[in-house]
């Protein structure tokens, strides 16, 4: 019973730590653990109070400070002066398209997010739906690829979710041509990153634009496709942080809120291929006319046996079936409705001589069939089809032919496909059929702590702000329960039932009935405790011994008195 009572406590203390680990988990599931130093000077310290038993004490109110870059960078923007000053709006038109939708005329502007935690964090806006949009902005000297890493960084948030378009950025290439009042979409660019969707298709774009060294053309390169899951991104209505990095070294990470989704090498991870390859297959050579690829050929030797015969039917009727009995040859499967009533409104010279619809025929139900019986179709056992003679190896098999190799009359080799073009403005052109896409928080720079530190800065205060915003465990699953009321079964199952078992374990145990409550027979007793048993033997024994000797004793005097008494007679 004691071992009983100690398992009930050991439940009760581990329930008792599971429900404290899940409230300091809320308190700190949302903290981002290298921005909490960071977070100090925008955290208002609470003031200690008293707060009354019934209420629960104050969640702490994350304020807004803008972040400030810690090292050189080559572009900043947080958009927290309200203004689009720096940035320019595009007047172009697009090429081949209705005049209609051709303008980029798109609406931008500077404001707070609809649901922002944090009054005073204000960002770029894509206002308007089913537009073209395009704004850009220079750089405050040309980034260069030469022995630094370039990591660019920026956060969206697709405020009403996201149905078909992109929240990505374009560095525009240095050339004597850009003019970012004409920025459009054939508009040079160097590097394209970003999220992009449309229907169920997730995307996270990373292109680069190489130059041949032997045309000067310049092509297209797409990073391979991570492997994670990207639909929560678009679909959470949170703000969420993009970032590339790119490295001399040809390698590249790509991150969303500091994590690692997507790495790989320019030289290796990337469609097509940045290198082309050495030998090509002969555009001139041609399959000679005797060339045989057949692996099987029929066998010209085989001649079709004299009792194969090609025109027996595959089914043919069971001569063994018999009619069974009480078939009604004479009755039809189908018959008139006799209680169908020809309509009011029906007209004979629109729709025709009416007729009664078809039912069952039930006279039909209580037999085998109606109508005329024929007899069922079977396989014939003599069927063998259309003979063909069988297949064998065909000796003149020369296998897939192929055009010889020559040398790539294109061929170059780029080792260092890093070293791109260099480019100097960064910009925003963007087609969506959603509104209210949110941009915030840009960096261009070429140290990974200085974009950590700006990410912390920005994106870790609205992180921390979200967090603290956030209602408990039970407010959660409160709210959950309120949009999906089945889940009140989950919750009655996962906490209800444990309860009741361990009250049941712990409380249900069987009274053992005392000794006084036995009826004196000869019926064995339960053994209630060791010691007392064996004190309680050693005791009968003793009683035993007593009474054994109190009785001999008697005997003695019994046969001392007849011995008397037989020697006085």
């Amino acid at each position: 019973m004691e071992l009983k009572w100690l398992l009930c406590a050991t439940l009760l203390i581990l329930g008792l730590v599971d429900v404290q680990t899940h409230d300091e988990e809320d308190d700190h599931g949302d903290d981002v653990i290298d921005i909490e130093d960071d977070l100090e000077d925008g955290v208002e310290d609470v003031e200690e109070t008293k707060p009354e038993a019934s209420s629960p004490p104050p969640s702490p109110k994350v304020t807004y400070k803008p972040p400030v870059p810690t090292g050189e960078v080559y572009f900043v923007e947080n958009f927290d002066k309200g203004t689009l000053e720096g940035w320019v709006l595009s007047k172009a038109k697009k090429d081949d398209t209705d005049d209609e939708i051709a303008k980029y005329d798109g609406k931008w502007e500077v404001e707070e997010m609809k649901d922002t935690k944090l009054p005073g964090d204000k960002g770029l806006v894509l206002v308007s739906r089913a537009k073209h949009h395009a704004i850009s902005a220079k750089l405050t000297k040309p980034f260069v690829f030469n022995t630094k890493p370039l990591i660019v960084q920026y956060e969206v948030n697709f405020q009403n979710g996201i149905e078909c378009g992109g929240a990505y950025v374009k560095l525009l290439s240095k050339t004597t041509e850009l003019n970012l009042d004409q920025f459009h979409d054939k508009t040079a660019y160097t590097i394209m990153f970003g999220p992009d969707k449309c229907g169920e298709d997730y995307k996270l774009h990373f292109i680069f634009r190489h130059k041949n060294p032997k045309t000067g053309k310049y092509e297209e390169k797409h990073a391979k496709r991570p492997d994670a899951d990207l639909k929560t991104y678009f679909t959470d209505k949170k703000t969420h942080l993009y970032s590339l990095v790119l490295n001399p070294d040809n390698s590249f990470e790509i991150l969303v809120d500091q994590t690692v989704v997507n790495s790989g090498n320019l030289l290796n991870d990337v469609t097509p291929a940045v290198n082309p390859p050495r030998e090509i297959e002969d555009p001139d050579d041609q399959k000679p006319e005797d060339w045989d690829e057949r692996p099987k050929i029929p066998d010209p030797d085989a001649v079709k046996p004299e009792d194969w015969d090609e025109d027996a039917p595959a089914k043919i009727s069971d001569d063994d079936a018999v009619k069974p009995e009480g078939w009604l040859d004479d009755e039809p499967e189908y018959v008139a409705d006799p209680d169908a009533e020809k309509p009011e409104d029906w007209d004979e010279d629109m729709d025709g001589e009416w007729e009664a619809p078809q039912i069952a025929n039930p006279k039909c139900e209580s037999a085998p069939g109606c109508g005329t019986w024929q007899r069922p179709m079977i396989d014939n056992p003599n069927y063998k089809g259309k003979w063909k003679p069988p297949m064998i190896d065909n000796p003149n098999y020369q296998g897939i032919w192929k055009p010889r190799k020559i040398p790539n009359p294109d061929f170059f080799e780029d080792l260092e496909p890093f070293k791109m073009t260099p480019f100097t403005a960064v910009g925003l052109e963007l087609w969506s059929m959603t509104s209210d896409i949110f941009f915030d928080n840009f960096i261009i720079c070429t140290d990974r702590a200085v974009a950590e530190d700006w990410a912390n800065d920005g994106w870790g205060l609205k992180k921390a702000a979200d967090g603290a915003a956030e209602p408990g465990v039970v407010g959660q699953m409160m709210a959950a329960a309120e949009e999906r009321p089945w889940l009140w079964v989950v919750y009655i199952l996962t906490v209800a039932l444990p309860v009741f078992l361990v009250v049941l374990f712990c409380c249900s145990g069987k009274k053992q009935p005392s000794a006084a409550e036995y009826k004196k027979t000869d019926a064995p007793q339960p053994d209630v405790n060791e010691e007392k048993e064996e004190g309680k033997d050693k005791a009968e024994e003793e009683e035993e011994e007593e009474e054994e000797a109190e009785s001999n004793e008697d005997k003695q005097g019994k046969q001392n008195g007849g011995v008397l008494k037989w020697s006085r007679n």
